[in-house]
C-alpha cells in the first residue's frame, strides 16, 4: 500500500469518509497526520472542515474526501448532514479522557444510526493519544506489556475492543503525534469499503459523476461565422 500527493485526477474509486467524536479528541490532528506526516497545535475544528488524500490501496487509486466535524454540542446540527454518503465513519475517543469514550456509545453511535444514510457503510473505532503513556519504541515494534506504567490511561485496550464489537466497529489505537496505526486506520478503513459490493460500486459511479456534470456545465462551442 502507498500514498500519493494531492492534485492528481486520475482515479480509480472516491470514496466519503467522516471524523466524528468529542471536541479535543484529537480528530484533526488525526486527519492532518495522515494527509502531511506533520502534526502542529491545532485549533478545535468550527463546524466542519474536509480534505483530500489520494492513494493507492489493494491496486486500487483512491480519493478520500475526508470530512473532519467539530465534536462541540452547538454544532451538531450543523454536522449532522454530513453523515449522508459517507461510506466510512470513524468514531474517535481520547484512551486518556473516559468520558470521550462512553460518549461513542452514549452520544456518536446513536447520532451515526440516527444520520447516516448507508446501512453498510464501514465503521471504525479509534482510540487516539496512546502516545501518552506508551515509549516510541514499543509504539514503532506494537508491543505492548501489562507491566509498563500507564499512568495516564483511563480506557484499556480492551475495553476498547469490546466496544467495537458490540458497535459492530473495526478498532485501532494510534497517536496523531507518532503517526503510529495511523496509516493503517485509513487504509484498512478504504479495503474494508472496497470488500462491500454497494459501496464499491457507488465509489465507482462518484467518478463518472462527477465527469458528467463537468460535461453539462460546459459551455457548447458556437457554431457557424459571420462576417
Amino acid at each position: 500500500m502507498g500514498t500519493s500527493g494531492q492534485g492528481q485526477s486520475n482515479y480509480d474509486l472516491s470514496f466519503k469518509i467522516l471524523l466524528v467524536g468529542d471536541s479535543a479528541v484529537g480528530k484533526s490532528s488525526l486527519l492532518v497526520s495522515f494527509i502531511s506526516n506533520v502534526v502542529d497545535d491545532l485549533s478545535p475544528t468550527i463546524g466542519v472542515d474536509f480534505k483530500i488524500k489520494f492513494l493507492t490501496v489493494g491496486e486500487k487509486r483512491l480519493k478520500l474526501t475526508i470530512w473532519d466535524t467539530a465534536g462541540q454540542e452547538r454544532f451538531r446540527t450543523l454536522t449532522s448532514s454530513y453523515y449522508r454518503g459517507a461510506q466510512g465513519i470513524i468514531l474517535v475517543y481520547d484512551v486518556t479522557r473516559r468520558d470521550t469514550f462512553t460518549n461513542l456509545s452514549d452520544v456518536w453511535a446513536k447520532e451515526l444510526e440516527l444520520y447516516s444514510t448507508h446501512e453498510d457503510c464501514i465503521k471504525m473505532l479509534v482510540g487516539n493519544k496512546v502516545d501518552r503513556f506508551l515509549s516510541s519504541y514499543f509504539l514503532e515494534h506494537e508491543i505492548y506489556f501489562s507491566n509498563i506504567q500507564e499512568s495516564e490511561r483511563v480506557v484499556s485496550r480492551e475495553e476498547g475492543i469490546t466496544l467495537a464489537k458490540e458497535l459492530g466497529c473495526l478498532f485501532f489505537e494510534c497517536s496523531a503525534t507518532t503517526r503510529q496505526n495511523v496509516e493503517r486506520c485509513f487504509e484498512e478503513l478504504a479495503l474494508k469499503i472496497m470488500e462491500v459490493p454497494r459501496l464499491l460500486e457507488e465509489g465507482s459511479s462518484v467518478k463518472r459523476n462527477i465527469l458528467k456534470q463537468k460535461q453539462e456545465h460546459q459551455t457548447p462551442p458556437t457554431g457557424g461565422c459571420c462576417s
